[in-house]
């Protein structure tokens, strides 16, 4: 099921039972366009009922394009999973689902099990796949029909790309795109990060970076020092000042190892929260000064790049995949 909580209607009346709801995921498979009796889980397809799906989402995150949400679910191969709520959510509300092609002869690209998910301007979705891949799916690209009783997840191959994570593969790996591991994603449509508009980012947990798509293209903004300090967890974005130019924006994630004693300088020189800023702006981690000796400030010169106060240089590596 999906719940949802209603901040406005929370903050009006106090009535957290009021402000709260949850609805089934129902896909359409008598294709009439409304939600209608269903079979359950696990049931054979009836053309004349709806169905039932069990689909629980990782990452969820609402089409600006629009207004419906979108859920990524975990599994093998694992999928995507639209929602479009309707006038009474709870009664109304209609799923569609979109199976990662894998093992499948009639698609070009095989992938498996997304877990961050985001969606860009033009309501392409994004994920990150433990396959190795960055996917996106776009609806729009569907040739078939998007409801009645074929339309149960492996109905839009078509829709999906995948860009194999830049680096080494596993030795012999043919159904892995790359060693890399990313855990998470999240679409910089306001070009916080200073690399362009609507670029989707992900998280490179075995590079130590943030890694940004741009034009089919791969960058790394790599975390040097301490080595094997950042795991990034999750991406965001703020613009604190709109009119301050690159100063007044940035990229913030988390960091989250399972293992940081493992890290350069261990337990002691753990940071929770990075920063990543455009072109020009420090590019860095949001706690610098637990990383330098107290005699030492930060400051930001050029892309990629920081330097100490005394000269010395720390550099952040944007590279390309090729």
């Amino acid at each position: 099921m999906v719940a949802w909580f209603d901040t406005k209607v929370f903050d009006a009346t106090g009535d957290e039972a009021l402000a709260q709801g949850w609805t089934v995921q129902v896909l359409d498979t008598n294709g009439n366009g409304r939600r209608d009796g269903y079979v359950e889980p696990g049931e054979p397809v009836d053309s004349t009922k709806d169905t039932r799906i069990e689909r629980r989402f990782y990452g969820v995150a609402p089409s600006p394009l629009d207004g419906s949400i979108w859920g990524s679910t975990l599994g093998m191969p694992g999928g995507l999973v639209r929602l479009v709520p309707g006038d009474d959510p709870v009664n109304t509300a209609l799923a569609e689902f979109y199976e990662v092609p894998w093992h499948d002869p009639d698609v070009p690209v095989q992938g498996y099990s997304p877990r961050g998910m985001d969606v860009d301007s033009n309501g392409v979705v994004w994920t990150v796949l433990s396959s190795g891949h960055f996917a996106s799916f776009d609806r729009s690209k569907c040739e078939g029909p998007l409801s009645g009783p074929t339309a149960t997840g492996k109905h839009c191959g078509e829709g999906w790309t995948l860009y194999p994570f830049p680096g080494p593969n596993y030795k012999g790996a043919a159904d892995s795109g790359s060693a890399d591991s990313a855990y998470y994603n999240f679409t910089d449509r306001f070009n916080l990060l200073g690399v362009g508009e609507n670029v989707p980012l992900a998280t490179g947990n075995l590079s130590e970076g943030v890694l940004a798509l741009v034009d089919g293209e791969f960058f790394n903004f790599r975390v040097p020092y301490p080595l094997g300090s950042f795991y990034g967890k999750g991406l965001d974005g703020r613009i604190d000042d709109p009119g301050a130019g690159w100063k007044g924006r940035a990229i913030w994630t988390t960091s989250g190892s399972r293992a940081p004693f493992h890290a350069e300088g261990g337990t002691e020189r753990v940071v929770p929260v990075f920063k990543f800023g455009p072109a020009g702006a420090l590019v860095g981690w949001s706690a610098l000064r637990q990383l330098m000796r107290p005699d030492r400030s930060i400051y930001g010169e050029g892309r990629g790049v920081m330097t100490t106060e005394d000269g010395d240089v720390i550099q952040l590596v944007a590279h390309g995949s090729g």
